[in-house]
């Protein structure tokens, strides 16, 4: 029996001879067939034929079911294993299915590690020869694609494609369980994993479970302690590329993403949809256990944690935890003192920008939040809500103690002080000090010197009020409270002492 051709660089047999020859020319580089209307070439002349329909625009096989054209046959029947289903071809160590065999063997580098196309430059490698040639571009600052929209450019065409969905507002790839709409096929299918709880790719260091790959290098990265994204213009380093390019166009002060309600500017199309679910009032994301919803997912996961009591962000120093990483990160300035932000206007400094932010508001006078029932305005949304309560009669704060309600938490906790006050003398001897009720405790009395001297002295009859001398005291004033006040905060630091 006849030996079958056989390839002496790579070992590939071949059934006839001219097969192997036109094989050959793969390691020679041999490309003897050439396209007269714009130069390039190829190794066989079939190929060199369906090359020049690209130029002659002839496209003479179409598909009966959506009827997009092809310019080869077998490409046709490819593609009709979109609408049947078909995926013939599956891999023996996942069971991951695929329409083309190509497929099939790109999929198969992901087990065996392997990625053949390696950059020169940086030492990156790829598994794939577009994916390389693509990122050739990076180094040469080549970016042909370009939006006639925005003008922004991009490294491949189906990258602009994707961007021109965001000015058409096309989202073709739609959830079957919830109705979402994506802009990707992959997004969509990433977003599937939420309903079936598919988290597949987990992290062998801390047992944290990801829907994608990416994230998990990501993660993997905080604790390497790996950062290797920096700003060449303040020195501050990222995990991602993308939380640097965000970052950029803060020194650009570029806010590209405009809104076309209030005109609010954000760096980020993500930043803009977020804030476009404030004029819609959507809030998809909502919490089984108390009803409130969100308008992000991840504020939906935060929230959990107040369920669950879960802290998973503790601080190293002190043993602090904190729900969030942002909180943990505020929360370490107050060991290392640093306050970052500064106001131009009196030099205070400050550990949040929202802070410096919200402290501009005493210079400029702006004081945004305004009480519709009555006009009055706030620095603060959180005052704006506190000052509602007193229209509503709400006090959602109750001593368990006495059952008196409070409209801030702030002030319970003040009124705690008199029950623990209370609490403490009369686990302690001492006769000086009558054991009569918070009242009685707190009667106006003088402070005569700093040292605490003479506290005990009742104020003289003839410098009492009518008021105070009658049988039936009228309620007390803003004043008699805050001089009770004072006296339980003096009383505290002597029994104390």
């Amino acid at each position: 029996m006849d030996e079958k051709p056989t390839c002496d660089q790579c070992g590939k047999t071949f059934t006839a001879e001219n097969s192997l020859k036109t094989h050959q020319r793969i390691h020679t580089g041999e490309r003897p067939y050439e396209c007269d209307l714009c130069g390039k070439t190829f190794t066989t002349p079939a190929t060199l034929k369906t090359h020049q329909q690209i130029h002659t625009g002839e496209r003479p096989y179409e598909c009966d079911q959506c009827g997009k054209t092809f310019i080869q046959e077998s490409t046709l029947r490819k593609h009709l294993r979109i609408h049947s289903g078909e995926r013939p071809y599956v891999c023996d160590q996942c069971g991951k299915s695929f329409t083309y065999m190509h497929h099939l063997k790109i999929h198969l580098r992901n087990h065996s590690g392997e990625r053949p196309y390696g950059c020169d430059q940086c030492g990156k490698t790829f598994t794939l020869i577009s994916t390389f040639k693509t990122h050739l571009r990076t180094h040469r600052g080549d970016r042909p694609f370009s939006c006639d929209q925005c003008l922004k450019t991009f490294t491949r065409l189906n990258h602009l494609q994707r961007h021109l969905r965001i000015h058409s507002g096309e989202r073709p790839y739609e959830c079957n369980q919830c109705g979402k709409t994506f802009t990707r096929l992959n997004h969509l299918e990433r977003h599937l994993r939420i309903h079936s709880g598919k988290r597949p790719y987990d992290c062998d260091q801390c047992g944290k479970t990801f829907t994608q790959m990416s994230n998990l290098k990501t993660h993997l990265l905080i604790h390497s302690g790996d950062r290797p994204y920096d700003c060449e213009q303040c020195g501050k380093t990222f995990i991602r590329i993308h939380s640097l390019k965000m970052h950029l166009q803060i020194h650009k002060d570029e806010r590209p993403y405009g809104c076309d309600q209030c005109d609010k500017a954000y760096i980020t199309i993500h930043g803009l949809r977020r804030h476009r679910a404030i004029h819609s009032g959507e809030r998809p994301y909502h919490c089984g256990q108390c009803g409130k919803t969100f308008t992000l997912m991840r504020n939906l996961k935060t929230h959990l944690h107040i369920h669950s009591g879960e802290r998973p962000y503790e601080c190293e120093r002190c043993g602090r935890a904190f729900i969030r990483i942002h909180s943990l990160k505020i929360h370490l300035r107050i060991h290392n003192g640093g306050r970052p932000y500064e106001c131009d206007k009196c030099g205070k400094t400050f550990t949040q920008m929202s802070n410096l932010k919200r402290h501009l508001r005493i210079h400029n006078g702006e004081r945004p939040y305004e009480c519709d029932q009555c006009g009055k305005t706030f620095i603060r949304m959180s005052h704006l809500k506190t000052h509602l309560r007193i229209h509503k009669s709400e006090r959602p704060y109750e001593c368990n103690e006495c059952g008196e309600t409070f409209t801030q938490m702030c002030n319970l906790k003040t009124h705690l002080c008199i029950h623990k006050a209370e609490k403490h003398r009369n686990s302690l001897s001492v006769t000086d000090v009558k054991k009569d009720s918070c009242h009685t405790l707190l009667s106006p009395i003088i402070r005569t010197d700093v040292n605490h001297q003479h506290l005990d002295e009742k104020v003289p009859q003839h410098q009492m009020t009518r008021r105070n001398a009658v049988s039936e005291p009228a309620a007390p004033t803003s004043f008699d409270k805050n001089i009770k006040l004072k006296n339980l905060q003096i009383w505290l630091h002597r029994v104390q002492m």
